[in-house]
């Protein structure tokens, strides 16, 4: 058994010296020292061997077995070398290449908009002030000349949470709160920018979300002719110096008088177009005289003071600005409609 075992351990190590890749140790390994294998088909036989022969044997089995092991272990070490050179020459990157720049974002067309019309009123002195999207009727409605079951404020054009909570339909809810907290100071200049909620069918020109903004001047000696300046010197530094606008007669509840404003057509800067319909004018924005009425709620002396406010919507602007022609494009996340708005 002893020869066995000798020339078993000098032909797997010939064996082993021929071996060309991994499958081939594998299939050396499991030959010589597998479950089968000829190692452990001659330790089978040590039982037939006397009590003095066994240790010697075994000995001799156990350094036959390290020995093979050592040399499979050593070809193994070389393969697992050979790969991960064959990877690395593979997969090799090159560290001298320039990397991608990684894209960032800018404003959304809406925010930059809004950017644009606070930079011009704050020109003008004016302070931004904010309120809550989730308002109360008196706020939303009555404290505006504007009380129960008044035609003007239809339930259906409403999203309503309780009979006394609802999601604002303007931000002239936060002109009424801005007044209440001046309790009847003057002067007050602000304007206010905000998401509105309507229950409207969207389409290329509505949306049942969109975005106001309002304005309010509360002094003495407040006059109709300082509202139309202050509109003009607006609708001239968003849109050209060029830029004329004319006031329409109309009505609001929360306003007396009232006029809608028209500015010339960005398109034909006047001449007549299919935008605007060969007229030469765009609506852009409502506006007029503060009621006395809400003036006398919100604390102030409608013998005294007066005032005047207005309000646009942002998406109005941006769509006759940036010659957009279909409202629904600023809510859908297109990269490829986003990406015309890219500024610094």
């Amino acid at each position: 058994m002893k020869e066995r075992l000798v020339s078993l351990q000098n032909a797997a190590l010939a064996e082993l010296e021929d071996v060309a890749n991994p499958q081939e140790l594998n299939e050396v390994r499991v030959q010589y020292l597998g479950k089968k294998g000829a190692l452990t088909e001659i330790l089978r036989g040590m039982g037939q061997l006397s009590a003095e022969e066994r240790p010697v044997i075994g000995q001799l089995a156990n350094d036959v077995r390290a020995a093979i092991e050592g040399a499979l272990a050593e070809l193994q070490t070389k393969f697992d070398a050979e790969e991960t050179n064959r990877r690395l020459a593979q997969e090799k990157i090159d560290v001298t290449l320039a990397g991608r720049a990684p894209e960032t974002g800018t404003l959304h067309p809406l925010n930059w908009v809004i950017q644009q019309v606070e930079d011009i009123f704050v020109g003008m002195g004016y302070i931004v002030a904010e309120g809550p999207e989730v308002e109360r009727d008196y706020y939303n409605f009555e404290a505006l000349n504007l009380p129960k079951n008044h035609p003007a404020r239809d339930m259906q054009d409403s999203f309503y949470i309780t009979d006394e909570i609802l999601l604002r339909t303007h931000t002239s809810p936060v002109q009424v709160r801005t007044m209440e907290k001046m309790h009847g100071e003057v002067p007050v200049k602000i304007i206010c920018p905000g998401k509105v909620y309507r229950r409207d069918n969207d389409d290329a020109t509505h949306s049942h979300m969109f975005t106001q903004i309002e304005g309010l001047v509360i002094d003495k000696n407040v006059r109709m002719s300082d509202l139309k300046g202050t509109l003009l010197q607006f609708v001239q530094e968003m849109f050209g110096p060029e830029t004329q606008i004319r006031l329409r007669p109309s009505f609001f509840p929360f306003t007396e008088p009232s006029a809608e404003v028209d500015v010339t057509c960005c398109m034909c800067k006047g001449n007549g177009c299919r935008v605007c319909k060969q007229s030469g004018w765009l609506e852009i924005l409502g506006s007029g005289m503060v009621h006395p009425r809400v003036l006398e709620m919100a604390g102030y002396d409608p013998n005294e003071y007066t005032g005047f406010a207005f309000g646009m919507g942002v998406e109005r602007i941006a769509m006759l600005k940036y010659g957009v022609d279909d409202i629904r494009h600023f809510y859908t996340n297109d990269l490829r409609f986003l990406r015309q708005f890219a500024h610094d």
